[in-house]
């Protein structure tokens, strides 16, 4: 069995994937500009590396089948702090998965299409209308995953993260809130899936009012096992009194330096 590469093993979401996938039997090369916080499992080893490093991404995927590329800046930030890892840093990803004939599994994002507005039901071949920088590196991702398939044939699978927490924290996380069992199925039955090309997943857990349809995740056999309804009681009231917020999928990443003088609703110049 090739060993498998994850990067942002140090965030939350690596943190919470290294004993899922330890515990499946996958031998695991772990990454992270910051060091690693918990014990290793005995089938891991970690190295601490920078994404902008492009000899030291190829080195660790040497061999790798997956590549797990959940690293990079995971907050709204400035452009130039979102340029070198997210932009750069994945392009250095999908390289070293074209020579060594790895798998992708990107750590993608509602927020690449977050000023969608909230009752819209989208698909996953809905246009990308990303709510910040973050966001847009998320598109950006997405696209070049577009282009290593076609043009390559690497296989890369999307991850349209909504809200992965412990729980849902407000009325808005009803609907995106993904439980970190479903997040480890899901990357679990990626890796185990025999093919699935250039694929899409909203990475929802089975929430009734999700904002998202259609997608790829047969592909894989997922279905999510968890759902945020257990949660209305205690945070379906929370809500902000920012029309920018409310309205969006994207949430409070569209609020930040929200300029627009009309109000966000439908606009008949949106192109369809």
């Amino acid at each position: 069995m090739k060993p498998i590469l994850l990067t942002g093993a140090s965030g939350a979401l690596g943190r919470m994937l290294v004993p899922a996938l330890a515990a499946q039997g996958h031998a695991l090369r772990l990454t992270d500009i910051a060091p690693f916080p918990d014990e290793l499992p005995a089938n891991a080893i970690f190295e601490a590396a920078d994404l902008n490093d492009g000899v030291t991404v190829s080195r660790l995927a040497e061999g790798v089948s997956h590549i797990l590329h959940f690293g990079g800046v995971s907050t709204d930030q400035p452009f130039e702090a979102i340029f070198g890892p997210n932009l750069r840093g994945l392009y250095h990803i999908y390289e070293a998965a074209r020579r060594e004939g790895a798998r992708v599994a990107f750590a993608s994002s509602n927020h690449s299409i977050g000023f969608h507005l909230r009752e819209t039901k989208l698909d996953a071949d809905c246009a990308f209308r990303p709510d910040s920088f973050y966001g847009l590196s998320k598109a950006y991702g997405e696209l070049m995953g577009r282009l290593y398939w076609d043009k390559h044939g690497v296989e890369n699978i999307n991850y349209r993260i909504g809200s992965c927490w412990p729980e849902p924290l407000n009325r808005r996380s009803l609907a995106t809130w993904l439980s970190y069992p479903d997040m480890a199925r899901l990357v679990q039955a990626t890796i185990t899936a025999p093919r699935f090309g250039h694929a899409v997943i909203w990475a929802c857990s089975a929430n009734p009012t999700s904002y998202w349809g259609a997608d790829h995740r047969d592909r894989i056999g997922w279905q999510p096992q968890d759902t945020a309804e257990k949660w209305r009681d205690k945070v379906g009231h929370i809500t902000t009194n920012n029309p920018a917020i409310e309205h969006h999928q994207g949430g409070p990443y569209c609020a930040p330096g929200y300029s627009r003088a009309a109000p966000p609703t439908a606009d008949a110049f949106d192109l369809p």
